[in-house]
């Protein structure tokens, strides 16, 4: 094989080869949430009840349910009279009354505000600190279940572009997440 003949076979094979189709698609997203739990109340009144149960009793005078008075107030009750049915056998008697909850006029029950504090912080140092969204009233129903608002803090979350997550802890109530997708496709 001549020297020319050598310099060409290069360029000669490269013709001579199919091109190659294909794409590659490569796709990076990332993202961070960071959230602060909201104050939250859930409250449900309750209705007055009057129960009795017993065996061998005799009712002289039955207890009961009394008349609500005034718009705002609940039912009350009145206690019962009553005595055993046969002398020297066994009784029992259960009687249970359950206040319920009076009408609250409107414009009341539980009020959410904010309000900053003072705490200090590892130098000594005091540092003004604010809280949102903590139940300051609450509601007085029979059934009632609160939860204060998160706080903030030092809540914090980055993603550098070299991919390095960096989540920072806030408050009492936050939650942080990171995360980075990355996707190749070849067709």
């Amino acid at each position: 094989m001549s020297a020319n003949m050598k310099r060409f076979l290069p360029f000669i094979m490269l013709l001579m080869t199919a091109p190659a189709n294909a794409d590659i698609i490569h796709r990076i997203s990332a993202s961070t949430q960071l959230t602060v739990d909201a104050a939250a109340s859930n409250a449900q009144r309750i209705g007055s009840s009057y129960t009795i149960q017993g065996t061998n009793i005799t009712a002289g005078t039955m207890g009961g349910l009394t008349a609500q008075t005034g718009a705002t107030a609940a039912a009350g009750h009145t206690d019962g009279v009553y005595t055993v049915t046969t002398a020297g056998d066994a009784f029992s008697l259960t009687e249970s009354f359950t206040l319920g909850d009076a009408t609250n006029t409107i414009g009341s029950g539980s009020d959410v505000a904010a309000f900053t504090y003072t705490a200090a912080d590892s130098s000594g140092t005091p540092a003004a600190q604010s809280a949102w969204g903590n139940v300051t009233d609450l509601p007085a129903f029979g059934n009632t279940t609160t939860t204060a608002g998160g706080y903030t803090g030092d809540l914090a979350g980055t993603i550098a572009t070299d991919g390095a997550i960096t989540l920072t802890a806030g408050g009492s109530g936050t939650t942080a997440t990171g995360q980075i997708v990355s996707e190749v496709t070849i067709r």
